[in-house]
């Protein structure tokens, strides 16, 4: 194990990487009954997509571990299912079998993108300054995700967004990353992860003792239930291989494409995770594995599979290898069985690591030169829009937009690299379609 992960020379350890994959996977585990919420939108069996999440979730996680060795998790994407339910199989109408249908021609896209090579030259053309802001941009979202997680954040009709009545919960929460973050100051090992742990214990209350009217947010709903296979192989390729669902093919291999690529490049920069030549480590197999997610996803019955974000919770409780991900795959697999004991982690438990990160993530942005200002408003643009429009793949398109455009009309038109213009031209095309 220690010559296959190279624990030693990533200044890691069988302990530290343990605690680092349970850490990523409380983290990414409200995918298993998110999923198939959505999903079941689109007229699919909740079981059945919940059993297709955590096939995704294992394969893919132990394919990251054990192939392309980086501490990054792979499940279902949250923002992809959305698509896949209120825009392909409610917004126009097709079937989800034919959805399901493009998510593997989708997947297949991927594949070939990347044995010629082609998803690795994309990222050798990002520019610098954009991959810092892109890391930078992608940690205010986790910290955006986390404290609407913990209703600090709410909506508000006269302001858009405002802070939420001081709850319960939300005590509950403030107490649970003061707690955490003590101990990330202290340095304790897996802090992130016992920080999850006290928030859970100290949200067993609520409903119950402090406030009878609320109801109870740790739900006691039994330990088993059986996988339900309902989904595997139902995918409608004849159907899907049309014309008329070429925009939806493209939208999942655009968005998916772009999501994967930003959170590699978010994750290694914020990690440190390079390679001698200054690139995400491992960055071809990582994206080829992200690949195999999604076409897995369209056999067993899920949305497109892709690296999360979220595993920068393990990563920053000291992850470095593969083998944070393996072990943080294999807790997946338990939950074909074990899916009831989700309920015993509530979102606020979860909601001060994913604010955490975010203090971790923009670390990067120091490495900006913030007065040269024709890289500084297009890496400034890409880093606020990703959680302003709650989409990483806006914020990065208009990231890439704004730096060509600004480049161009500065007479610098020789540093836009011609990898960067195809880039340019397929954000454009997905802000059309």
């Amino acid at each position: 194990m220690e010559s296959f992960f190279q624990l030693k020379r990533n200044n890691t350890n069988i302990k530290t990487e343990v605690i680092a994959g349970i850490s990523s996977f409380l983290a990414t585990a409200y995918i298993i009954v998110v999923n198939p919420t959505i999903l079941a939108q689109a007229g699919m069996p909740f079981s059945g997509v919940l059993t297709a999440t955590v096939l995704v979730a294992f394969f893919s996680s132990l394919m990251m571990g054990l192939y392309a060795r980086n501490p990054v998790l792979v499940a279902p994407g949250m923002g992809l299912n959305a698509f896949f339910t209120f825009s392909a199989v409610l917004g126009m109408g097709i079937s989800w079998q034919v959805a399901l249908g493009a998510v593997f021609w989708s997947g297949i896209v991927f594949l070939i993108l990347s044995v010629f090579n082609i998803r690795t030259l994309i990222v050798r053309a990002i520019p610098r300054p954009l991959r810092f802001a892109i890391a930078a941009g992608i940690g205010l979202f986790i910290t955006l995700v986390g404290l609407i997680n913990a209703e600090f954040i709410v909506a508000n009709p006269a302001t858009v967004i405002g802070v939420g009545d001081m709850t319960p919960a939300l005590l509950t929460f403030l107490a649970g990353l003061l707690v955490t973050s003590l101990m990330v100051v202290h340095n304790v090992k897996g802090g992130i992860l016992l920080g999850i742990l006290f928030t859970t214990l100290a949200a067993y209350p609520l409903g119950r003792w402090w406030a009878t009217d609320l109801d109870p947010i740790i739900n006691w709903q039994g330990v088993l239930s059986s996988p339900d296979f309902s989904l595997l192989l139902q995918l409608d390729l004849v159907n899907s291989f049309q014309l008329a669902i070429v925009p939806v093919i493209f939208a999942f291999v655009f968005t998916d494409m772009f999501d994967s690529i930003s959170t590699f490049v978010g994750l290694a920069e914020a990690a440190d995770l390079m390679d001698e030549h200054g690139e995400p480590r491992n960055i071809q197999r990582s994206l080829t594995t992200d690949a195999v997610a999604t076409t897995l996803a369209g056999l067993v019955g899920s949305s497109p599979g892709t690296a999360y974000v979220e595993s920068a919770v393990g990563i920053e409780a000291g992850g470095r290898t593969g083998l944070t991900a393996v072990v943080g795959g294999m807790l997946f697999l338990p939950f074909l069985f074990l899916a009831p004991l989700l309920s015993m982690i509530p979102a606020i438990a979860t909601a001060p690591a994913l604010v955490l990160v975010g203090a971790f993530m923009v670390r990067p942005i120091i490495k900006i030169d913030w007065y040269k200002m024709d890289e500084a408003i297009p890496a400034f643009l890409a880093m606020a829009l990703i959680p302003f429009t709650y989409s990483i793949t806006q914020g990065i398109i208009w990231g890439f937009l704004s730096w060509t455009a600004l480049k161009v009309a500065t007479g610098k038109r020789k540093e836009v690299s011609l990898a960067l213009w195809i880039i340019d031209f397929f954000a454009i095309l997905a802000l059309l379609l």
